[in-house]
């Protein structure tokens, strides 16, 4: 029975009842394994014989979907628009991870669940790709010295990720080697291509106004390549920190620097960076996708299409002047 009264706080009690749910959803899928097992592997083999690969979002989704091609079976656990730092695995999570030949995570800290997520799910094989990345590290408060996971927010450290998902592929199916290299070397391609634009469209941006003022410190890989400044109303995994002293502080910075414009993530509540936008005279200008893709027919259906959508928004957010010229 998983009953625990903590006397050291919410936070540690949250933890273990995430792992009670998690160990209870696995001992279910052990009951029940045999019967939906039987039904499952006898419909997957009918319906595609390709090795299943799972990752933790939508955005290491594409990547992935694009290095395996038609080699792999490639789908995400969070689907569009869903938060990523705490999301709570769901059992039927655990189960379609169970039958998964590789799990692909991102690591420095992002999915604070994959640990226990993959440990629940069996012995399902996992990659992390921003292995061999040099993490940027937060500066701010208890969050000092912890690394910064958005690093796919530079094409530049995206192609290490390609990297890590060629060698996890070519060990799940060597025989597809060729194809997960080929593909990789011409996504890199456009990865070189899309920094060499991005940093001509950043370029143009006036020094007084390259503060880039975001609801979380997710685009600090973005900033450190081209060169802005970042403000932000909560560091890493930290929506709830959000405080009246913050606000007051990022409400001054942005009117001391005279930024013309402010933004927010979609996967969080943009409400009070409104406020921030309101009381700085500043306007709000639009909203970044970074933790996930849009939908299919939204303005980020892919990685590459996310770091143009947010690039663009900068530009036209701090350059309003030549934006509607």
């Amino acid at each position: 029975m998983c009953i625990w009264i903590s006397p050291f706080g919410l936070e540690r009690f949250t933890l273990l009842t995430q792992r009670c749910v998690l160990r209870l959803a696995a001992i279910t899928l052990v009951l029940i394994g045999p019967l939906s097992g039987c039904q499952r592997s006898s419909t997957t083999s009918e319906a595609d014989a390709r090795p299943r690969v799972l990752t933790t979002f939508t955005v290491l989704g594409d990547l992935a979907g694009t290095v395996a091609g038609d080699r792999l079976q490639v789908d995400s656990i969070v689907r569009p628009g869903a938060e990523i730092h705490g999301y709570q695995p769901t059992p039927s999570d655990i189960e379609r991870a169970s039958g998964a030949d590789l799990i692909v995570e991102n690591g420095l800290g992002l999915e604070l669940w994959a640990r226990r997520f993959t440990a629940a799910a069996g012995d399902v094989p996992s990659v992390t790709l921003t292995d061999g990345i040099e993490p940027l590290l937060i500066s701010e408060d208890v969050y000092s010295g912890k690394p910064n996971p958005h690093a796919w927010m530079s094409p530049q450290r995206a192609m290490t990720y390609v990297d890590r998902l060629v060698e996890a592929f070519t060990r799940l199916d060597p025989e597809g080697a060729s194809t997960f290299e080929a593909n990789a070397q011409a996504y890199k391609k456009q990865l070189r291509q899309l920094d060499d634009e991005l940093r001509e469209i950043l370029e143009t941006i006036p020094d007084q106004r390259r503060l880039l003022v975001s609801c979380e410190g997710a685009l600090s890989y973005l900033a450190s390549d081209y060169g802005l400044d970042e403000a932000y109303l909560w560091p890493v995994n930290a929506e709830s920190q959000v405080t009246p002293k913050r606000m007051a502080r990022l409400i001054s910075t942005v009117k001391d620097r005279q930024v013309p414009a402010v933004f927010c993530e979609s996967t969080v509540n943009d409400q009070p960076q409104r406020e921030v936008a309101a009381a700085s005279g500043a306007r709000f200008g639009g909203t970044f996708y970074v933790d996930s893709l849009s939908a299919p027919d939204g303005p980020a259906p892919t990685l590459l299409d996310l770091l143009r959508h947010n690039v663009e928004l900068i530009r036209q957010g701090l350059c309003p002047d030549e934006s509607t010229s």
